[in-house]
């Protein structure tokens, strides 16, 4: 047998990454991980998940104080923001966090090769001008921003700029542009629009949040709109030209019409992410991509060439760092002779804007696809803990096999939507029905009640509305 210098290497150290790597070495198994940051945890740790949800939380209490919510408890404040020290509570979080994993690879010891890995041959890899070897290498590069077409992204000038660079702006704009509906655009521009921006968002189609159930995708809509943000759906950004410290986005209608031009202090590129490929000589290994640039892997993610593997958002499935987890936990298993398996059928998503909206398993449309459903509504309107907090937008939506119960789909837009449906994400693996969900006796008050409602709402009979 080849004498290598590890049983595993994995390449890139973000949540699917690190995980992995971690998981291997408790396995037993000789293990490195390249990441050519300089810290560890990828994108999620360093430039995405965790700064981001540090600005939308201080942003929350910020717009709480700033916008009356307070004063209606009986708490009169007038806020004064610091985005110096706004900013360094981000940057705190992150250091903590990425810190927190260099710790966990000494403790469980995982090398760490630093620097960016080439493949020489399938067990062979160069990072840093130093070559190793290994049994299995797993590809787990994750992604990087999607560049829109004729416009160029400069966060260091902080006019044109991708999700990284809506992180780090020192001012708030007045006008901010935000290009792109989805997650990641709707969640920067939450944040900026609580500090003071004019926020505008331009949606090729004719909804937000692509992919998500269409009830969801319309009352987001709603919401959003109430909050004070523009929405310019079914329309497409033709040029951006940048003048200075400002930009002018000229924008028509998504199915032809007169175009319009929209001013800004700062445009947000935000129309999704690639998987990170280039330069890791996946031509020296007889690897090819498939049309959308991503590894294909069987179900226990190994690609076509022996020894190699591959997870997260270089491989088809949601783009989602606890879905990159779950799949770096499985990987290390596999290779270890174990099961390690991954349901993509109950992968959760969340948008962390306030209300924050979850989804887990079919939209509604794509349930009708496969056969007849039922429906369970309940709005937060009606539950006691959404009233008595002032917390009165959104709804829980179940739905389940018309014939069977089993539930097929949970969506929710609510103040804690993304703790919530974590219940249904378990539910649904243990392949439960409406009925389980409906007769599972749940703490009152909780916003978690509204799960039950609507649960109850699948056959007809919900009690508070």
């Amino acid at each position: 047998m080849a004498d290598y210098d590890y049983d595993v290497l994995v390449i890139g150290a973000g949540p699917g990454g690190y995980v992995g790597a971690i998981r291997a070495a408790q396995l037993g198994l000789k293990t490195a991980c390249a990441e050519g940051r300089e810290t560890l945890g990828g994108t999620c740790l360093n430039v995405g998940c965790i700064p981001s949800k540090a600005l939308l939380h201080a942003s929350e209490y910020f717009e709480a104080a700033k916008g009356g919510a307070m004063a209606k408890m009986g708490i009169k404040v007038t806020p004064e923001l610091d985005l110096d020290v706004m900013q360094g509570q981000r940057k705190d979080a992150v250091s903590g966090l990425t810190g927190g994993i260099e710790f966990l690879f000494k403790k469980n010891k995982v090398d760490w090769l630093k620097g960016y890995a080439q493949f020489k041959d399938a067990h062979t890899v160069e990072v840093a001008g130093k070559t190793y070897t290994a049994k299995n290498v797993v590809i787990a590069t994750g992604s990087s921003v999607t560049p829109l077409p004729g416009v160029e992204i400069d966060n260091a000038k902080g006019v044109v700029v991708d999700s990284t660079g809506a992180l780090e702006l020192s001012a708030v704009p007045k006008k901010m542009v935000v290009i792109g509906g989805g997650v990641i655009g709707l969640e920067l521009g939450s944040v900026w629009r609580r500090l003071g921006a004019e926020v505008t968002v331009v949606e090729f189609l004719d909804q937000l949040l692509p992919g998500m159930d269409m009830d969801v995708r319309k009352e987001a809509s709603k919401i959003f709109k109430k909050q004070g943000m523009t929405l310019k759906l079914s329309t497409k950004v033709t040029g951006v030209e940048v003048k200075g410290k400002k930009a002018k986005v000229t924008v028509e209608p998504s199915k032809g019409g007169d175009a319009e031009v929209l001013d800004a202090d700062v445009v947000l590129v935000a129309i999704g992410r690639r998987p990170n490929v280039d330069g890791l000589g996946l031509d020296k290994i007889g690897l090819e991509l498939n049309q959308r640039g991503q590894i294909e892997t069987d179900h226990d993610f190994a690609t076509k060439v022996d020894g190699v593997w591959a997870i997260g958002d270089v491989i088809p499935g949601p783009m989602l760092a606890h879905k990159a987890e779950d799949e770096g936990l499985a990987v290390a298993e596999n290779i270890a002779g174990l099961t390690g398996i991954v349901n993509h059928d109950v992968i959760p998503g969340v948008v962390y804007t306030q209300p924050e909206i979850a989804g887990v398993g079919l939209t509604e449309e794509a349930a009708k696809e496969r056969g007849a459903v039922k429906v369970g509504k309940f709005p937060m309107l009606a539950n006691s803990r959404a009233k008595t907090n002032h917390e009165p937008d959104g709804f829980v939506k179940v739905i389940a096999d018309a014939e069977t119960d089993r539930v097929l789909g949970v969506w929710c837009i609510a103040s804690v939507a993304g703790t919530m449906i974590a219940q249904a994400a378990q539910a649904m693996e243990f392949g439960a029905t409406s009925e389980d969900i409906a007769y599972t006796c749940h703490a009152h008050p909780t916003h978690s009640e509204a799960i039950k409602e609507a649960a109850m709402a699948v056959t007809g009979k919900p009690i508070h509305i």
